[in-house]
């Protein structure tokens, strides 16, 4: 019997018709005018509601509509927002169901994980939202792929990173971490904190990195650890918040989205 963890937040934060997701994904992907650059190893995209991140996060999947053959794999860290637990939650099920269609899971991939910090926690994945946002963004851009999904409590980030490595594989392999900016803050004072951490990032330098910073820190940290030991490079596609593209400016949350990838001028998209 294949088991199924079931979409939890298709209706709320993107929509649940699968023919308007369709066309939402498409049209915020076709809004993205530059998509020249080299395939991505890895990236950093936001999880919010479509309506308010969707326009920084397509910025990000635009990137790997040139290379939609090329990715068979997906590693996929996001920071958990329901439930408290120490390390890295792996999931027990077979595929990820969003309504564009089932994703199946790299059961053999997941299986061989030996690191003490990963653990199997279904209930960790059941209401996070975090990795599905992302899910049908990647349905429209990749061919065919499997998913190995991980949903980071309390963990250090060389635990994080020493997963990462263990995953990193080939050309086939994407790693993707889903992580939103700060949080409710003023436009200006956001927009001052996250242009720090962009910084950060295009630095591959973790160490200022927080919670304040990024929800999704702890995974984010793990990663620039990860790029930095593998001669990664990030390159900054968008950098807005909430204010930008949803209008309210009185307590905004900042969204960014990077690409890193090997043997590249760091620098900032055009």
């Amino acid at each position: 019997m294949i088991r199924i963890r079931e979409a939890a937040v298709a209706g709320s934060f993107y929509l649940d018709d699968p023919g308007e997701l369709q066309a939402t994904v498409r049209r915020l992907l076709d809004a993205v005018s530059t998509v020249r650059g080299p395939a991505p190893k890895a990236m950093v995209v936001p999880h919010a509601g479509y309506a308010w991140s969707g326009p920084v996060a397509a910025s990000a999947y635009a990137r790997l509509r040139p290379h939609r053959e090329r990715y068979r794999r997906v590693i996929l860290l996001g920071p958990c927002h329901c439930l408290a637990f120490a390390g890295l939650a792996a999931s027990s099920v077979d595929a990820f169901r969003t309504p564009l269609g089932d994703v199946p899971l790299d059961r053999a991939s997941i299986d061989a994980l030996r690191h003490p910090a990963v653990s199997t926690i279904d209930a960790a994945h059941r209401p996070e939202h975090s990795l599905e946002v992302q899910l049908p963004f990647l349905q429209s851009v990749l061919a065919s792929f499997s998913l190995v999904p991980l949903v980071v409590g309390d963990a250090d980030p060389s635990d994080v990173a020493a997963v990462i490595d263990s995953l990193w594989g080939g050309p086939e392999t994407l790693v993707l971490v889903s992580s939103d900016l700060s949080h409710y803050l003023e436009y200006d004072t956001a927009r001052s904190l996250d242009l720090d951490t962009c910084h950060a990032i295009e630095q591959l330098d973790c160490r200022h990195i927080g919670h304040a910073q990024a929800c999704g820190a702890t995974p984010l940290r793990g990663l620039l650890l990860a790029a930095r030991r593998h001669g990664l490079q990030a390159v900054t596609l968008d950098l807005r918040n909430s204010g930008d593209t949803s209008g309210s400016r009185g307590r905004v949350v900042g969204y960014g989205a990077w690409m890193l990838v090997e043997a590249q001028p760091c620098e900032r998209a055009a």
